[in-house]
């Protein structure tokens, strides 16, 4: 199957635009989350230059983000660009573990590759892509056992509808599967 953003922004605006006032969008640069305000009257996940991958990570913020972060550009998150030093990298990965476990479950809900992403090629330090893989596929293995978000499972099952993908089980998360040398 040919993966197109439209359908991500299909999917996602058919469970979310109604119920809580959010719609996802491409946007041309980086990715960004805007409440409503006196000029859009409801919010928007952005994600950067119509990719896929990045629909996916900007939909896995939305759904960690409660409903006061949601209030707030960007969810109020912390964020410190490409070019972190050792300490910020684990810092980075420390708050990332969640949402890229969730994008690697919609990954595999709508058969589309998953990269873990460490996001700090002008850093200066080699980033642990493997440990840090590891600790993703632990958050997606306890999401698995223990549950997922409402909000993040009713886009997964939307997601498996639509690409007509089976229940998610932990046989899917093989580290081996996805891993790959920088």
């Amino acid at each position: 199957m040919i993966h197109h953003y439209q359908q991500l922004i299909t999917i996602f605006n058919q469970c979310f635009a109604n119920s809580d006032n959010t719609r996802l969008l491409k946007g041309d640069d980086e990715p960004i989350y805007l409440p409503a305000d006196e000029t859009t009257p409801y919010h928007r996940v952005i994600f950067a230059h119509g990719f896929y991958a990045s629909a996916l990570h900007e939909v896995a913020h939305w759904c960690i983000a409660g409903e006061k972060r949601r209030q707030l550009v960007d969810y109020g998150y912390w964020y410190c660009p490409d070019g972190r030093d050792l300490q910020t990298q684990h810092q980075f990965e420390n708050v990332e573990i969640k949402p890229q476990a969730l994008e690697w479950l919609f990954c595999v809900a709508s058969d589309f590759p998953f990269n873990v992403s460490c996001d700090n090629l002008q850093g200066d330090c080699e980033p642990d892509r493997f440990a840090f893989q590891h600790r993703v596929r632990q958050q997606v293995l306890s999401y698995l056992q223990y549950g997922i978000s409402p909000r993040a499972q009713l886009f997964i099952q939307a997601l498996q509808r639509f690409y007509q993908t089976p229940p998610l089980t932990a046989v899917h998360f093989k580290e081996e599967r996805y891993a790959r040398k920088i």
